[in-house]
C-alpha cells in the first residue's frame, strides 16, 4: 500500500456526481442514446481534444444538467455523518437516509431504500429495517465509496465489516452487501496502488467480499477473464453474472441488480485506470442503469486521479436541487481528508 493522491478524498467525491449527473439524464435509455449523448457532452472521452466537455443545453424533467441522483446524495450523507461524529455511525447513518427521504429531497430513490427509510422513520433500529433478500439492487453499493475513503488506513476487515454495515440498514441481501465492499474496496486500492493490474486488483476483493458473499465474490474472479473483451461483448457476460439461467428483465444493458452494475463499474474502471474520461464513457454508454454505474466508477477513478482529470465543465454545474455544488463537496471531502489523516 502506498499513500494515497492529496486530492484522492475530492476526487473521489467529485468523480462519483459527475458520472452520476452524467449518467442521470439517460438513465434506462438504449447504448445508442447514451454513447451518442455522451459523445455530445464530453466530446468523445477517447482521446478528446477538449478537456472541458461541451455542455448541451439539456435536462432530465424539471432538473437541468449537472443534479445528480440519490446515488451521490447518500454519499454525500455519509460523508457529512463521518465529519459530525467523527467516525464511521451506522445509526446517525440510518437516521441522516431517514431524513433525506421524509423531507422527500431524493431525487431518484429506487424502492427498496425508500421503503427502508419509511420503515426507520417508524422506529425500527438500522440493523433491521433492510430490505429482506432475494431483494438485490444496488441501492447500497452505490454509495459505498466513502467507506474506502474512511478506512483506507484501517486494517480490511474494518473496511469490509463498515461497507457491510451500512448496506444492512437498506439492504439485507448478503450480495448487496458484497456489492459494496466491492466499491468501498476497489476505491481504497484504486488510491493506494501503483500499478493497476486487474487481475491482482480483483483477487483481492474477491478474498475481502468472500466472507460476506459467495456471488458477488466468485462473480469477481470471473470478471478477471472478461476485462479484455470489448464492451459490446463483455456487457453479454456482465450483465447475466449472479443471475439464474433464463432470468429476464425490462432492463436493457446493465440492470439495477447488484452483481451485474459493480462488475460493469469495475469493468470500466479496470479498462482504463489511468484515464478517468474513458472510464466515465465506458460506465455510461453501456445503456440501462447508467447514473449508477457513471457514479460507481466514477469515484473509485476520481479516487486515484484527482482532480485535474475530472472534466471541469461539468463539475462546476453540479448541485442538488440548487444546493451542494461543487465548493460545498470539496471543502466536505477535504473536512474528511483531514480528520482521516489526523
Amino acid at each position: 500500500m502506498g499513500d494515497p493522491r492529496h486530492d484522492a478524498f475530492p476526487g473521489c467525491l467529485i468523480g462519483q456526481c459527475v458520472g452520476d449527473a452524467l449518467g442521470f439524464i439517460v438513465e434506462g435509455q438504449l447504448d445508442t442514446v447514451c454513447r451518442r449523448y455522451v459523445d455530445s457532452v464530453l466530446g468523445g472521452a477517447i482521446g478528446s481534444h477538449d478537456p472541458h466537455g461541451r455542455i448541451p443545453d439539456i435536462h432530465r424533467g424539471v432538473f437541468p444538467f449537472g443534479q445528480y441522483s440519490d446515488d451521490s446524495q447518500l454519499a454525500r450523507e455519509m460523508l457529512i455523518s463521518f465529519r459530525e461524529r467523527g467516525a464511521f455511525d451506522p445509526a446517525d447513518y440510518a437516521k441522516r437516509i431517514a431524513d433525506l427521504f421524509a423531507r422527500d429531497a431524493v431525487v431518484g430513490g429506487g424502492r427498496a431504500t425508500r421503503d427502508a427509510a419509511a420503515r426507520l422513520a417508524a422506529g425500527v433500529p438500522w440493523t433491521e429495517s433492510g430490505a429482506p433478500p432475494p431483494e438485490a439492487g444496488n441501492g447500497s453499493a452505490m454509495r459505498a465509496a466513502p467507506i474506502g475513503l474512511m478506512f483506507h488506513r484501517r486494517p480490511a476487515g474494518e473496511l469490509v465489516r463498515a461497507a457491510s454495515e451500512q448496506s444492512r440498514i437498506t439492504h439485507a441481501d448478503s450480495r448487496c452487501a458484497g456489492g459494496s465492499v466491492a466499491i468501498a474496496g476497489a476505491v481504497r486500492l484504486a488510491m493506494t496502488r501503483g500499478e493497476i493490474v486487474p487481475r491482482r486488483f480483483l483477487g483481492e476483493l474477491s478474498a475481502w467480499v468472500a466472507p460476506v458473499d459467495d456471488t458477488m465474490a466468485d462473480a469477481l474472479a470471473r470478471l478477471a477473464d472478461w476485462i479484455t473483451l470489448p464492451p459490446e461483448r463483455a456487457v453479454s457476460f456482465i450483465s447475466r453474472a449472479g443471475l439464474p439461467t433464463g432470468h429476464r428483465d425490462m432492463w436493457v444493458g446493465i440492470s439495477p441488480y447488484v452483481v451485474g452494475s459493480v462488475l460493469w463499474a469495475l469493468y470500466a474502471f479496470l479498462r482504463s485506470p489511468d484515464d478517468f474520461r474513458t472510464t466515465l464513457t465506458t460506465a455510461v454508454t453501456v445503456g440501462g442503469d447508467v447514473d449508477t454505474t457513471g457514479a460507481m466508477a466514477g469515484a473509485i477513478s476520481g479516487a486515484r486521479n484527482g482532480l485535474n482529470d475530472i472534466p471541469w465543465g461539468i463539475a462546476t454545474r453540479l448541485n442538488d436541487q440548487g444546493a451542494w455544488t461543487l465548493d460545498h463537496l470539496t471543502a466536505l471531502a477535504e473536512d474528511c481528508r483531514t480528520l482521516v489523516a489526523a
